[in-house]
C-alpha cells in the first residue's frame, strides 16, 4: 500500500514534463539530441499495451480504454495540459490542429503506434525554442520600467494566444517580469542580462536534451491521470528512485520537490528531516538557486528537476544552500538564502513523541497527555522475525500511555497533524488502544468484495477522555484512526478537515513481462481499492470532518485529495457491525460554544484570522505590476505592514519590539502551540461537562 506523502526523498515523481535525469549528458550527445526528432522507442510499443491493461482492467474504476472517444478526448487535453499548464507556449491554431488526434489518443496507446503522441510533442519543442529565442533577443537593450504595465503570470483560465504578435507581447511581459525581479534584487542591467540569458538558453538546452523516454513518460502520465490522480507511469529511472524513496535510504534535506514550467516547489516536508526541522521552509515555497557550502548559488529557475535534485542531494553531514521564493510572494519577490545541513532521515526522528501541557479549567490545573504521532511506522523485519522489542507507532504509544498515567494525567492528546499515512496494521492497532473490540476500517477492491481490518485483542490500554488532533495534511492511515475513534464515540476530533486519501495503490514492474529482446521497461502504479469507515462513509475525498473544527486559508476545492481532477469520489458502502462506546453528542454544541467565546478572545486565533485574510487577498492576485517604482513601494508597504503587524504581537507578548523584519526570528511565535493549547481546553471543557453530567444524574 503506498500513502500519499509517504515518500521521504528529495525527488518527486510528477515533474511537469518528465523526472528523468540527463545530468552528465556531453556536448556532443546534446548535438545529437537536438538535431534529432524523437521518436517512439523499440520499447514503448510493448509498454503502452501493457500499462494500458493495467490501467483499464487492473484499476479500481476499470476504465475501458478499446474505443472509447470520451476518454481519447480527456487524454489529449491532459497532455496538452502537462505541456502547457499556463498556456504560454502553444498556439490557438495549434490546439485546432491537436483536434485530429481527439478520438483516437485511446486507440494509439492499446496499439503501440504512438507517432501522434510525438507529432504533438515535436510541435511543442518547436514552439518553447521559439519563445526562448524571441526572450534572448528581448535582453539586447534594458525595459523601460517607468511604463504602468501588467504581466498577468496565472493564464490557466485564458485561451492560448491567437497570433505572432499576442505571443510576443505576453513574453515581453513575462521576461520583463524576470529582469524586474533581478532589479529589484539590486542587480545591473549586465548582470541581469547576463542571468537571464544563461536561464534562457538552460532552459533550451533541457528542451533540445530531451529523450524518447521523456515524451512517452509524458503521455503515459497523462493517461493516468485522466484514470485517477494516483495512478501513474514510472519510467526506468523514475522507478529507481522511487526504491530509493521507500528504503528511506537517500541522504539529503528531506523535502518532496515538484517542478512546473520555471519553478522547483517544495509539495512536502517530511517530519524530522533538515528541511522542516530548520523552520525557514514551508510547502509552497520555491527554490530558485542553489549551492553548496560556501560555493557559488547556481539559478535554477526553469531546470529539469532531477537536475536541480542533483544538486540538493548530498552526503549527510555536507551543507547546502538554497535560494528560496516564499509561497507567499505571488511573482518574483524578495528571496531569502537558507542553509541546511545534509541528513539521513532515522526511524527515531519520525517516532512518537509524549508530553504533557497543563490546561486551567475553573481554577484548577487540568494535567493533558500528549503524544505525537508523525506517521505510522513498524519494524517489519524485527516483527516478522519474532523480536520482542521491535519497534512499532502502537507500541511506543501503549508504552507512553503507562509512564503518563503514572503522570496522573487528566486527558490524552494524540496529535495526528502533518501525519500522511503509514502502516495500515499500526493504524488498526493504535485505535485497538482505546476500544475495547471490533472493526477498525473496511476496504472494498475493484471486484467489490468487502474486507474488515479489525481489533481483536479485547481491552484497552487508556480507559481516560481522548481527543485527535488533526489538519488538512492528516492522510490515509491517519484518517483511518481518526475515523474509527469518531465512529465509536471514543473521543473528540478537533482541528481541520483532513486531506481525503481513502485509496490503496499497487504498483508492478513491467519487467516482468517483457522478453528477452527488450530493454529496461519501467512500472505501474494503480488504484486496486478503497477504504471505508466502520460506519460506512469512505474516507475518500471527503477526509474526516472534525467535531470541533479549527479555521484554514485552504478550500476543499483547492487543497486535499478534492482539489485533484479525476479523484475518486466519496460514497457509502454497508456500516460494520460495531458496539458505539461513547456517547459525544450531548456534548457538542457546548464545546463549540466554548471554543468559540476563546477563540475571539484569544491572539493567537485572531492573529490566524488576519493570516488567512492577508493570504486570501494574495491569493486573488492574478498579475504583477511592471513599473520599477510601483514595485519598489508595494514591497516596501509590504514589509513595513509585515514589521507593524510582528511588532504587534510582540508587545501582545510582553516582548520586545524588532525595528527590522531581520532581526525578527519568527521560531517565536511556534514556540506557542496555540492549536495544540486549544485541544487540550477542549478536552477539558468535555472532562468538566462530563462531570457535571454525572453529578447531576447522581442526583
Amino acid at each position: 500500500m503506498f500513502m500519499k506523502f509517504h515518500l521521504l526523498a528529495i525527488v518527486s515523481l510528477a515533474g511537469a514534463l518528465s523526472a528523468s535525469s540527463l545530468a552528465g549528458t556531453s556536448d556532443t550527445q546534446a548535438d545529437v539530441l537536438a538535431n534529432e526528432k524523437l521518436k517512439p522507442g523499440k520499447n514503448h510499443q510493448t509498454s503502452s499495451r501493457y500499462i494500458a491493461h493495467f490501467l483499464s482492467e487492473g484499476h479500481y474504476l476499470k476504465t475501458p480504454i478499446k474505443n472509447n472517444d470520451e476518454l481519447s478526448g480527456k487524454i489529449l487535453d491532459k497532455y496538452i495540459e502537462r505541456y502547457d499548464p499556463n498556456r504560454i507556449y502553444f498556439y490557438q491554431q495549434d490546439i485546432r490542429s491537436f483536434e485530429r488526434y481527439r478520438l483516437m489518443m485511446d486507440n494509439v496507446i492499446e496499439s503501440g503506434n504512438l507517432q501522434s503522441v510525438y507529432d504533438i510533442h515535436s510541435v511543442y519543442k518547436q514552439r518553447q525554442l521559439e519563445r526562448f529565442d524571441f526572450a534572448i533577443k528581448l535582453l539586447d537593450k534594458p525595459f523601460d520600467f517607468k511604463k504602468d504595465e501588467e504581466f498577468i503570470y496565472d493564464r490557466e483560465e485564458l485561451d492560448w494566444p491567437s497570433s505572432e504578435a499576442e505571443m510576443n507581447l505576453l513574453w515581453k511581459r513575462r521576461v520583463k517580469a524576470d529582469a524586474l525581479a533581478l532589479m529589484l534584487a539590486e542587480k545591473n542591467w549586465d548582470e541581469i542580462k547576463e542571468i537571464l540569458s544563461k536561464r534562457y538558453n538552460m532552459a533550451k538546452r533541457r528542451m533540445e536534451q530531451m529523450k524518447s523516454e521523456d515524451v512517452f513518460s509524458a503521455y503515459m502520465n497523462a493517461y493516468a491521470l485522466t484514470i485517477e490522480p494516483h495512478a501513474s507511469y514510472l519510467s526506468p529511472r523514475d522507478a529507481e528512485n522511487f526504491d530509493i524513496e521507500m528504503k528511506l535510504s537517500l541522504e539529503g534535506i528531506g523535502a518532496i520537490l515538484q517542478a512546473d514550467d520555471v519553478y522547483t516547489k517544495i509539495t512536502k516536508l517530511v517530519t524530522g528531516a533538515p528541511a522542516e526541522k530548520s523552520k525557514q521552509l514551508k510547502e509552497g515555497d520555491r527554490i530558485v538557486g542553489v549551492g553548496q557550502a560556501d560555493g557559488e548559488i547556481k539559478d535554477v529557475i526553469s531546470w529539469r528537476l532531477d537536475d536541480v535534485v542533483s544538486l540538493i542531494r548530498g552526503e549527510a553531514g555536507s551543507e547546502v544552500r538554497l535560494q528560496v521564493l516564499p509561497k507567499d510572494e505571488v511573482i518574483a519577490g524578495e528571496t531569502k538564502l537558507v542553509t541546511l545541513v545534509r541528513e539521513k532521515v532515522k526511524l527515531e526522528e519520525l517516532s512518537a513523541k509524549s508530553k504533557v501541557i497543563e490546561i486551567e479549567q475553573d481554577g484548577k490545573p487540568l494535567k493533558m497527555g500528549v503524544i505525537s504521532i508523525p506517521k505510522f511506522y513498524v519494524d517489519w523485519d524485527a516483527k516478522f522475525a519474532n523480536r520482542s522489542d521491535y519497534k512499532s507507532t502502537s507500541r511506543d504509544v501503549r508504552k507512553f500511555i503507562k509512564q503518563l498515567e503514572a503522570e496522573n494525567i487528566d486527558g490524552l492528546i494524540i496529535d495526528l497533524r502533518n501525519n500522511g499515512g503509514g502502516a495500515l496494521d499500526e493504524a488498526v492497532e493504535l485505535t485497538g488502544l482505546f476500544i475495547d473490540y471490533g472493526p477498525v476500517v473496511q476496504q472494498r477492491d475493484q471486484r467489490g468484495r468487502i474486507t474488515a481490518f479489525s481489533d481483536s485483542d479485547r481491552g484497552v490500554a487508556y480507559k481516560g477522555e481522548l481527543a485527535v488532533l488533526v489538519n488538512g495534511n492528516s492522510a490515509s492511515a491517519s484518517e483511518i484512526f481518526a475515523g474509527a475513534i469518531q465512529d465509536y464515540g471514543r473521543g473528540i476530533i478537533v482541528g481541520e478537515q483532513t486531506f481525503g486519501k481513502g485509496t490503496v495503490q499497487s504498483l508492478v514492474d513491467l519487467n516482468r513481462f517483457r522478453g528477452a529482446s527488450e530493454g529496461s521497461l519501467g512500472k505501474v502504479k494503480w488504484t486496486t481499492s478503497k477504504f471505508y469507515r466502520v460506519s460506512g462513509e469512505t474516507t475518500q475525498h471527503r477526509g474526516v470532518v472534525p467535531d470541533i473544527s479549527f479555521p484554514s486559508a485552504f478550500s476543499r476545492e483547492e487543497y486535499g485529495e478534492s482539489a485533484y481532477d479525476n479523484a475518486l469520489v466519496w460514497d457509502t458502502i454497508s456500516a460494520a457491525s460495531f458496539n458505539k462506546t461513547g456517547k459525544l453528542t450531548p456534548f457538542v454544541a457546548q464545546l463549540k460554544s466554548r471554543h468559540q467565546q476563546r477563540a475571539k478572545q484569544s491572539l493567537e486565533f485572531g492573529f490566524l484570522a488576519e493570516d488567512i485574510e492577508e493570504f486570501l487577498k494574495k491569493k486573488e492576485r492574478k498579475s504583477v505590476s511592471l513599473n520599477l517604482e510601483k514595485r519598489k513601494k508595494e514591497i516596501e508597504e509590504n514589509k513595513l505592514s509585515q514589521l507593524e503587524r510582528v511588532n504587534s504581537r510582540l508587545k501582545k507578548k510582553g516582548m520586545k519590539p524588532v525595528e527590522s523584519l531581520k532581526d525578527f526570528d519568527d521560531s517565536v511565535f511556534e514556540k506557542d502551540d496555540f492549536r495544540l493549547e486549544e485541544t487540550g481546553n477542549i478536552l477539558a471543557d468535555f472532562i468538566t461537562l462530563k462531570h457535571r453530567k454525572k453529578l447531576a444524574e447522581l442526583k
